[in-house]
């Protein structure tokens, strides 16, 4: 992902990419490790779907400091006009890796929201991840993506992945990955279980703290789901999801999961009619409260480098 002879600090150079949303084809959760700061083991899948934020990176004046501006219709807590730039982590990720490559942060983010917040879509891991992939190419580093990786696991489980999109398979706390490419015998599998190509995500206005999943989900234990471990803890906090869960369940649409710690819900479906059916459903039983298509996987998209004079 890196560019190749792309060195230049000049204000007024940016570029833009496109960074997808990730859902858990498969998330199975152990211990927690006081030394990873009491995360979970995990063992999961991780797939990039197209559902993209829009992160636009600018370098400004030497001595300007950094901005943050965002757009979007479904901006969450992140539309708090109290909100404090410096918690999101896109600027974490901007401050990181400035400190990393001996920078000052003189610039500019702008992210356009599509992703759902606090959804377990990881909207804001591939916001950071999005952020350090272009202003490796912005501020000519040339970094390979396994230091990009070492400074993105400092800030989130999800972030190593978002920075490659595809398919992966995670380890650790998520942040060791394997991944998969398009003929691997273990992409196969997956296809041939239904668990890439078309699907609906079940969105919600709610926010659910992974925090708050992964406490629940210590006390319930991880239930009888057989992609998520997370599904029944989740679901406790968010009952929806669980009605939007039974709903495609009981239509017949192909694996239908919690992503991540919720409350978003996945269902695959290839076929039109079921689709449809399940649209239907989901919204006359007041089961989700937006719907949205997409395809996996998908990877980041970066455009072209253009300077603004």
């Amino acid at each position: 992902m890196t560019g190749q002879g792309d060195a230049g600090h000049t204000a007024g150079r940016s570029i833009s990419l496109d960074c997808p949303a990730k859902i858990n084809l498969r998330l199975k959760v152990g211990p927690s490790h006081e030394e990873w700061g009491g995360r979970h083991r995990l063992d999961t899948i991780y797939s990039a779907i197209s559902l993209y934020d829009t992160v636009d990176l600018t370098l400004e004046e030497p001595g300007s400091g950094l901005r943050l501006t965002m757009e979007g219709n479904h901006l969450g807590d992140l539309g708090d006009p109290k909100a404090d730039p410096q918690a999101n982590l896109a600027i974490k990720a901007l401050l990181a890796l400035a400190e990393t490559a001996g920078h000052q942060p003189d610039v500019s983010i702008h992210i356009i929201k599509r992703i759902p917040v606090g959804a377990g879509l990881a909207g804001g891991s591939t916001d950071a991840a999005g952020t350090l992939l272009g202003l490796n190419r912005l501020w000519g580093l040339d970094l390979p993506l396994e230091a990009l990786e070492r400074i993105a696991a400092g800030l989130g489980a999800d972030l190593p992945f978002c920075l490659h999109g595809g398919i992966c398979e995670g380890s650790a706390f998520g942040q060791m990955l394997v991944p998969l490419n398009a003929h691997d015998a273990r992409t196969d599998q997956l296809t041939r279980a239904g668990l890439t190509g078309h699907l609906l995500v079940g969105a919600y206005e709610k926010e659910l703290s992974t925090a708050r999943v992964y406490e629940a989900f210590d006390q319930v234990g991880p239930g009888h789901a057989d992609l998520n471990d997370l599904e029944l803890a989740a679901c406790t906090l968010h009952p929806r999801s669980g009605l939007a869960l039974d709903l495609a369940r009981s239509i017949g649409a192909g694996p239908t999961f919690i992503s991540g710690s919720g409350p978003s819900v996945v269902a695959m479906v290839p076929e039109t009619a079921r689709m449809e059916t399940l649209k239907t459903a989901w919204m006359r039983e007041g089961a989700v409260d937006r719907i949205i298509e997409a395809d996996s996987p998908v990877r980041p998209l970066v455009k072209p480098l253009s300077v603004t004079h």
